[in-house]
């Protein structure tokens, strides 16, 4: 197992390395670049050259990139031009991750509560109408793009059941411990802030919910119904096994292991940057502050943030490597 993860951790580190060099080769090829975007309608040809030559730009883009991996790691990513002017990127990062991995656990969280049952149910009543009225509505679930189910839910959900539909709190005196809205009430006591900041995110994360729950819903059925086929369930039932010791023994157990891959894919790609729920929801997250990245052209917080994203998108897929192999020994030898 030790050999096992050792190896994922270097491949883990390869595709971080070869993804930051891509990025960084495609922010400084944009149309405009960093320099247009700095001066804006301030830019001549002389403060353009001028301001090229004091970032370096004018250098080899091997050179330049050498020189931002070794600011990075001593955590210099640079400044912020767009999203929180003046802000150090990382600041911004450190500030805005918390409330994607709040809004993200909920809507796995509901995903993985509605989906996994509702599929296991689906392939035990398979042809029936239960099971066609799911799978009609997972496809739906699919189908439907994020933001149309964002702006619906913002606009009819929140006038007709009185939610909020913007920001992860209202101007209340909270305190701040860890950036985890929800979290902070608890350890503070002030259950009133918990409360608000869980109203704020029902909306966002039912949106984020939809596409994750329809994949592993289908992902869980399909699983299912593949293992109530095989013969050790029937052998485990002409023996006389009860239907809860076949379902947790035989069943379930052996259909999780394409279930926890699908849960863990979903997990990161919605950690990586739910850019479309965030911005509709005004969520001040890592989505949202990409999607301002892009429209003021802030490489800096751009370059950080999708790296980022993009590193947590590979531990999460590591950490569901490791738990398929303690599922599975034989993945270990593989």
């Amino acid at each position: 197992m030790l050999r096992y993860t050792i190896r994922r951790l270097i491949q883990l580190v390869g595709v971080v390395l070869v993804l930051s060099l891509l990025l960084f080769a495609w922010l400084r090829v944009l149309p405009g670049g960093p320099v247009s975007a700095l001066l804006g309608d301030r830019s001549t040809p002389e403060k353009a050259a001028e301001l090229t030559k004091q970032l370096g730009l004018d250098q080899p883009i091997y050179l330049q990139y050498f020189k931002f991996l070794g600011r990075a790691l001593t955590g210099d990513f640079g400044v912020s031009t767009g999203v929180q002017p003046g802000d150090s990127a990382l600041d911004i990062f450190i500030q805005r991750f918390p409330a994607t991995l709040e809004l993200s656990f909920f809507a796995i969280a509901i995903a993985i509560v509605i989906g996994v049952p509702l599929g296991y149910l689906a392939a035990k009543r398979r042809g029936s109408w239960f099971d066609n009225a799911s799978v009609v509505g997972s496809l739906i679930g699919v189908a439907v793009p994020v933001f149309f189910l964002a702006f619906v839910l913002k606009g009819l959900a929140s006038s007709a059941l009185g939610l909020p539909s913007s920001g992860r709190q209202d101007a209340i005196d909270a305190t701040r411990v860890t950036g985890f809205f929800t979290l902070d009430g608890m350890i503070t006591g002030e259950w009133d802030a918990t409360f608000n900041a869980l109203v704020h995110l029902i909306l966002p994360s039912i949106a984020l919910a939809t596409i994750p729950f329809a994949v592993i819903f289908r992902i869980t059925r399909a699983a299912v119904l593949d293992v109530l086929d095989e013969d050790f369930v029937r052998t485990a039932e002409s023996k006389g096994l009860t239907a809860p010791v076949i379902r947790r023994r035989h069943v379930l157990r052996n259909a999780m292991l394409p279930v926890v891959t699908t849960i863990g894919l979903q997990t990161g790609a919605l950690l990586s940057g739910a850019v479309l729920t965030e911005k509709v929801f005004g969520f001040p997250g890592v989505g949202e502050a990409l999607a301002i990245g892009f429209e003021r052209r802030d490489y800096p917080v751009l370059l950080l943030l999708i790296i980022m994203a993009t590193s947590v998108y590979v531990v999460v897929n590591l950490l569901v490597d490791l738990s398929y192999a303690l599922i599975d020994p034989r993945i270990r030898t593989r």
